[in-house]
């Protein structure tokens, strides 16, 4: 289960099950050099090269079956907000987890376990007054909210731990039938760490300390662990045959996985931080119960969310956290999806407000170039000849470059510069002219571009629409499709006062200066359209108009193109090109077109 108690662990064991190599301390060499005792599993190879945190390296990701591959992920200990640094984690493994079934064929059965009886689950409640159960119900349901918030996909199923009960009891009983665990006359039953022998430390590859549990007087060695906890007073607690009591925390999670997978895992997710000794000890509670060489052949761990500055986590305990609730105040979901899609799953992330603002930025020129791309297609945005040759070229080599990088261990941020590599290519050629355009025309090329483009971000969760109406606000969408048409409207008398032909030089100038009162006509709707809460103004370089909504503008922007058409020199369009009071500098990524208004 999702929690912080794996931390104690340190940055030395944590480096070592992320490939970083161990740094200094006592250890010990397990049984089998990493990799060395993997067993590369038979089944569907989905093309894709992943880091095995069970071999230290990449490995080819070999599923038992693409209609039902197994992926058991660690979920929350409810007791509390959910904040960035689970978000990170979890919409990191969202990522994957589409582009597994959407690229790489597989049909993904996942399970999460939910941890709602724990220490800090009954500490928080007697703080709040309220029974832990009631605790744990409030705070999953709010864990669930925030996952649909940043639009990550449920799992096909979510299993708790206090519906579990009698089965755990049963695990247990595997586990201590096979010698590996023993009862204490206190009523606890502990794992037996010495009794595998040199076959622990398949993860970290070191002997642990007395770590992850607190040293117990009936122990039989420092590093044992729980797998069932005797009551205390006034705690909850189950009827078991070692007496009343509440499971301890591993054991949760390998009962909960075998209940649906039975021996065989394919892919088994998480924070970094439970690598050890959560994971570890799962593997060894799993491969003693099943009585198998091999549990979970794929573990992937996802790097810590950072605070920007600080060599920490972002955590409850450093209370150096934002809640995911305060954070889609100010950014949405597509923005931190593609803030994390900017790093390797697997690396530590700093997070920064500037971090963010790329992320937005890059979000935009996306979206500017597709609208772009659509206004050149409709026949909106004139500009000079196309290089079709050379876009089709660049179109092929992006799909082939995106597809290598997400086969290369999920690499998004490859697949991230590749598509956005596409995107310059496509604003390098979508130049506006300052005349009439001419020669043949190329839709179909930018019309494939803006499927891929859309298609890449949709399989990994991200929307490029500009609209998304509340189901049911007929309001917000009439209002829109009015304004669009005033717009619209507006477009075509600036364009027909601007369209000279191919009259001489002061033949086109007394025709601009017979057509000055239509372009008054536009600079004075523009102005009338500010009193009622709509803007049309400069940003990045694009023209916008938003719905006012107190001092900001708060609606989704909605890019409107127009056709050059005499160029400012000629002194008619006075201001026209002024950015809007407060308007942000052009985006240095994009390769925007100045239009006139």
């Amino acid at each position: 289960m999702q929690s912080s108690r794996g931390a104690l662990v340190g940055a030395p064991l944590l480096r070592a099950a992320l490939g970083l190599g161990l740094g200094p301390g006592p250890r010990r060499a397990a049984s089998e050099a990493h990799g060395q005792g993997w067993l590369q599993p038979a089944g569907y190879d989905t093309g894709v090269k992943v880091y095995n945190s069970r071999t230290r390296r990449k490995d080819p990701l070999i599923v038992g079956s693409a209609d039902a591959t197994s992926w058991y992920s660690c979920g929350p200990t409810v007791y509390d907000h959910a904040h960035l640094g689970h978000a990170c984690s979890y919409v990191r493994f969202d990522i994957i987890r589409r582009i597994l079934t959407r690229v790489f064929g597989c049909n993904i059965i996942m399970v999460m376990g939910i941890t709602d009886v724990d220490d800090k689950i009954i500490r928080r409640a007697r703080e709040m007054n309220v029974s832990p159960t009631s605790l744990a119900n409030l705070y999953e349901e709010d864990f669930k909210q925030d996952m649909a918030a940043l639009k990550i996909l449920p799992p096909t199923v979510y299993l708790r731990v206090t519906e579990n009960i009698p089965q755990i009891i049963s695990f247990i009983e595997g586990i201590i039938a096979k010698g590996h665990a023993y009862s204490t006359a206190k009523g606890n039953v502990y794992f037996d760490l010495q009794s595998r022998g040199d076959k622990y430390g398949k993860l970290v590859g070191v002997a642990p300390g007395p770590v992850g549990e607190p040293v117990e007087s009936d122990k039989r060695h420092a590093s044992d662990f729980a797998l069932w906890k005797a009551a205390k007073p006034q705690e909850m607690f189950w009827a078991s045959p070692w007496g009343n009591g509440r499971p301890g925390w591993h054991i949760e999670c390998s009962t909960i996985s075998s209940l649906v997978f039975g021996s065989q895992l394919d892919i088994h997710s998480g924070g970094i931080d439970l690598a050890f000794p959560h994971h570890e000890n799962e593997i060894a509670q799993c491969e003693v119960f099943h009585q198998c060489k091999q549990w979970g052949n794929y573990f992937l761990h996802s790097g810590h969310l950072h605070v920007k500055g600080k060599e920490e986590k972002m955590s409850k305990s450093l209370k150096n956290y934002i809640t995911i609730k305060d954070f889609l105040k100010t950014a949405s979901p597509d923005v931190f999806r593609l803030f994390c899609m900017r790093s390797s799953y697997r690396s530590a992330i700093d997070y920064s407000d500037g971090a963010v603002l790329e992320a937005k930025h890059l979000l935009l020129a996306a979206t500017a170039f597709v609208e772009d791309a659509r206004a050149y297609m409709r026949g909106q945005l004139a500009c000079g000849p196309i290089g079709e040759d050379v876009l089709w070229e660049r179109l092929s080599h992006t799909k082939g470059a995106v597809k290598a990088a997400l086969a290369d261990d999920f690499d998004t941020p490859g697949a991230v510069d590749a598509v956005m590599d596409l995107i310059h290519h496509g604003n390098r050629q979508l130049k506006a002219v300052t005349k009439e355009p001419g020669g043949p025309r190329s839709p179909a090329v930018f019309g494939s571009i803006v499927s891929y483009i859309e298609q890449f971000f949709e399989t990994v969760g991200i929307s490029l629409a500009d609209r998304q109406f509340v189901s049911g606000d007929s309001g917000s969408a009439t209002l829109h499709s009015v304004v669009e048409e005033l717009v619209r409207f507006r477009l075509k008398v600036r364009q027909f006062a601007l369209a000279t032909g191919e009259a001489t030089r002061e033949a086109r100038r007394q025709q601009l200066l017979e057509r000055q009162p239509l372009l008054e006509a536009c600079d004075t709707l523009r102005q009338d359209l500010v009193a009622h809460g709509i803007s049309i103004k400069i940003e990045f370089l694009l023209f916008l108009w938003g719905r006012k909504i107190g001092p900001e503008l708060t609606s989704v922007p909605i890019l409107l193109y127009f056709i050059c058409g005499s160029p400012p020199q000629h002194g008619l369009m006075s201001g026209a090109l002024s950015p809007h009071p407060g308007s942000k500098p052009a985006n240095p990524g994009h390769q925007g077109r100045a239009h006139q208004t």
